[in-house]
């Protein structure tokens, strides 16, 4: 801008010098004066100072434009300071803002974690404690809860297909005399819709107590069972040794135990009693899906079909007799096989091995087979010298107290059950 104005100012001098020198268009020369084209002296020149003349409107106009530059130029840096003393102060009221309530906000979210951390942990303790307390009720009721709820929906089916049954007959009876209004046709058809939704209902609830004793069959325990014994895989080193608190010398007897069998194969024995001279004394096996009672010998046995489920709790009980032979299998509380003539009398001696989940009969090296050995788990092992009847059984099987009641030749929980390579007890 300041180059612009001085070049201007040199145009504005020389245009007045050569104004100056012409008169009306024309040039005056002196040709007399030879002189005239020489060049003087340096000392002798006389220069002539430039004249400032006065300013023009675009002077006037450059610096109006300087002087709006300026102004804006001020007002900007105003503004900047301006905003920065506001936000300065900003920040001084919000760190002193925090200062002052950083404290009490801190504290009062220290007592509100602590209050929350310590009923939380209180809560918890109390449902630990309900969960123990009512562990073992909840897995007694759990069944009896589910067959009651089953017994009621089979009932109310029952009665609610009587309802519907009576309903039919009446309308067609009706039919035979008159023709229903609408409204009775409008009531009777709500009713049926809502008969139909009952029906689907309580389908639905059985399916899911279906489901429900499912579940529990495969994650809990017997009724009154607290601990069982587990065999983790198929293997000759993994067996249980029983120490009989009474003679096994025999005439009769029941043996019970529960079963969860996670794989049978042709033979999976489940208990086995025997002696250096007959190792199948007594003896109770899987074969597949069937139970298989062998009393004297592996040539006696009584067969019990499609009764073995993988997976799922089983309660078997034998029963045997030696003065008639009579052998029964009794699974889940009924009568499932018998038999007659089994080693009839034959007395079982004493003086063998009883153990859980082998047999010892001497054809390998430590006189196990794995071929024979059982997987899953095994709990209420029991031996009475004596034929229980049908009620008793039942009991063992469907009642709350299944491994509380023990026999007086093996009572479980009470005679030494030893397992070995493996076996373990689980609760």
């Amino acid at each position: 801008m300041t180059m612009l104005k001085i070049l201007v100012g040199v145009f504005l001098c020389l245009s007045s010098v050569v104004s100056g020198q012409y008169d009306d268009g024309f040039l005056q020369v002196d040709y007399e004066n030879l002189s005239y084209n020489d060049i003087s002296d340096p000392e002798e020149a006389t220069p002539t100072p430039c004249k400032s003349t006065e300013l023009t409107k675009w002077d006037k106009l450059f610096s109006m434009l300087e002087n709006s530059q300026m102004r804006e130029n001020i007002l900007l840096q105003y503004v900047d300071e301006i905003i920065k003393v506001e936000l300065q102060s900003i920040r001084d009221e919000m760190h002193q803002f925090v200062a002052n309530f950083a404290g009490t906000c801190t504290n009062a979210i220290d007592s509100a974690s602590t209050r929350i951390t310590s009923q939380l942990e209180g809560k918890l303790m109390q449902i630990a404690e309900r969960i123990g307390d009512t562990n073992t009720v909840h897995q007694s009721q759990h069944y009896k809860v589910l067959e009651q709820l089953l017994v009621a929906s089979q009932d109310t089916a029952y009665r609610l297909s009587k309802i519907e049954s009576a309903w039919q007959n009446g309308a067609e009876a009706q039919g035979l005399h008159s023709k229903f209004k609408q409204q009775d046709v409008s009531v009777y058809t709500g009713l049926e819709k809502v008969m139909d939704s009952m029906a689907y209902d309580l389908q639905k609830t059985r399916a899911e107590l279906q489901l429900s004793q499912k579940w529990v069959a495969q994650h809990f325990l017997p009724s009154g069972c607290e601990v069982a014994l587990l065999f983790p895989m198929r293997s000759r080193k993994i067996f249980a040794s029983v120490n009989p608190a009474a003679s096994m010398t025999l005439d009769s007897f029941t043996a019970c135990i529960w079963s969860k069998v996670t794989d049978a194969l042709n033979k999976t024995v489940l208990f086995s009693y025997g002696t250096k001279r007959n190792p199948y004394e007594i003896q109770l096996s899987l074969s597949q899906q069937s139970a298989v009672l062998s009393v004297g010998g592996d040539t006696y046995s009584t067969v019990a079909s499609n009764v073995a489920t993988v997976g799922e709790w089983v309660h078997f009980c034998g029963t045997w007799r030696s003065n008639d032979g009579n052998a029964s299998l009794w699974v889940n509380g009924e009568l499932a096989a018998t038999s007659t003539g089994v080693a009839e009398g034959h007395p079982i001696p004493d003086g063998g091995i009883l153990q859980l989940g082998q047999e010892k009969n001497g054809c390998c090296v430590g006189g196990f087979d794995e071929k024979l050995a059982f997987s899953g788990k095994l709990t209420g092992f029991n031996i009475w010298d004596k034929v229980l009847d049908k009620e008793q059984i039942a009991h063992l099987a469907k009642g709350e107290g299944s491994c509380s009641t023990r026999g007086n030749v093996v009572g479980w929980g009470v005679t030494e059950i030893l397992p070995h390579g493996g076996a373990q007890y689980i609760h």
